[in-house]
């Protein structure tokens, strides 16, 4: 009998438990590279430092992703046993992210804030969380193509008036709203694109080995074509000018809110999930590091803007510099979520996107 006991605790996790390891350490890779990239330095061309940044423009696209993945599994069983959707719980998590999201943009920290976009982006797909696969992958491919024409078109009528300026709490309510949906640097109209994908992809078995192996390979295919492609039309009708020329739906620089960009981009965020997914080693305690700051994704990205605002910036000017204050920046939170995970099952900012539940008074 204890031989029995023995074998069975040294038995890997069950797959739904190892799909969710996946998902953490994807999500904690997505917290390193945004990490990296906010930290800077910006503008070098030299070949380490572009390599450093690998991850601009396609760490934010597999936060983003991830979250839409999120949202489909915890509407899960809404969808699949027709319970009432957890309404509370998702304009709950709206309302927290998007005040959170305002207020963090007021600090020092020369970071565009995601929180916003993230909390619309879940008042978004409300609508959508019912919906079939095929209407889900169809509203991917509008934000995608039609929303970049829109973006350029508000430019055009408005002799680009709007500069993607951070969406802030000091603004009123119109450009609060008009800043997340439209001009800010993370437009609703094109960032629905890797949301709603996200959607989709947590209807998928993401248990099968064969779906893992269709994302790393169509992830990559999207990625890689999307960048030849837009060589290959640059070189054909040349850079675009200004931010309204219409050339620019033909670039794929990082953050353009262009379609290329957006394809390639999550395309790398597609190949990076599916080689978590294929990936079975995630219950090793050699990575638990990498798990646990995925799991506090929330209190780790809060956490890494008020280490930039309090103690890196104005910051770092060489990519030395920015190396290492990027490392040590992903160990003191490694170390942070791996003590925090020792003791409690929650991280301290996760906690409150739970719903308060308002018990009845007993007659």
């Amino acid at each position: 009998m204890s031989s029995q006991r023995k074998t069975s605790t040294k038995r890997p996790p069950r797959s739904g438990a190892q799909r969710m390891l996946a998902l953490d350490a994807a999500r904690g890779l997505a917290i390193i590279g945004m990490i990296a990239v906010n930290t800077g330095p910006r503008g070098d061309d030299e070949l380490l430092e572009m390599i450093y940044r690998v991850p601009y423009g396609r760490a934010s696209l597999l936060f983003v992703l991830l979250g839409g993945i999120g949202v489909s599994l915890m509407t899960r069983r809404s969808r699949e046993q027709h319970a009432p959707l957890p309404w509370v719980s998702l304009l709950w998590r709206c309302v927290l992210l998007l005040l959170g999201g305002l207020a963090l943009q007021e600090l020092a920290h020369d970071v565009s804030v995601i929180l916003q976009i993230y909390a619309l982006l879940i008042l978004f797909s409300l609508p959508l969380l019912r919906v079939s696969g095929g209407l889900l992958l169809l509203t991917t491919g509008i934000s995608a193509l039609l929303g970049p024409v829109i973006w350029i078109a508000v430019q055009t009528q408005t002799d680009g008036r709007f500069d993607r300026d951070p969406v802030s709490a000091s603004g009123p309510p119109w450009e609060i709203f008009t800043g997340i949906v439209l001009t800010g640097p993370y437009p609703l109209i094109v960032w629905a694109a890797p949301f709603v994908l996200g959607l989709w992809l947590g209807r998928l078995e993401l248990t099968d080995s064969r779906i893992s192996t269709r994302l790393i390979i169509w992830g990559a295919a999207a990625a890689v074509a999307a960048r030849l492609l837009s060589a290959l039309l640059v070189a054909a009708f040349g850079e675009p000018t200004t931010h309204m020329a219409w050339e620019r739906l033909f670039s794929a620089v990082a953050h353009s809110q262009m379609p290329l960009w957006l394809i390639g981009g999550t395309g790398s965020a597609v190949f990076v999930l599916g080689l978590c997914l294929k990936i079975h080693a995630w219950s090793h305690p050699m990575v638990s590091p990498l798990i646990f700051l995925g799991q506090l994704a929330l209190t780790a990205y809060v956490g890494h803007l008020l280490i930039l605002a309090f103690v890196v910036r104005p910051g770092p000017d060489t990519l030395v510099q920015g190396m290492i204050a990027s490392t040590w920046t992903v160990a003191a939170l490694m170390a942070f979520a791996w003590l925090w995970r020792k003791r409690f099952s929650r991280g301290p900012l996760e906690v409150l996107l739970r719903a308060p539940r308002l018990s009845r008074r007993p007659r």
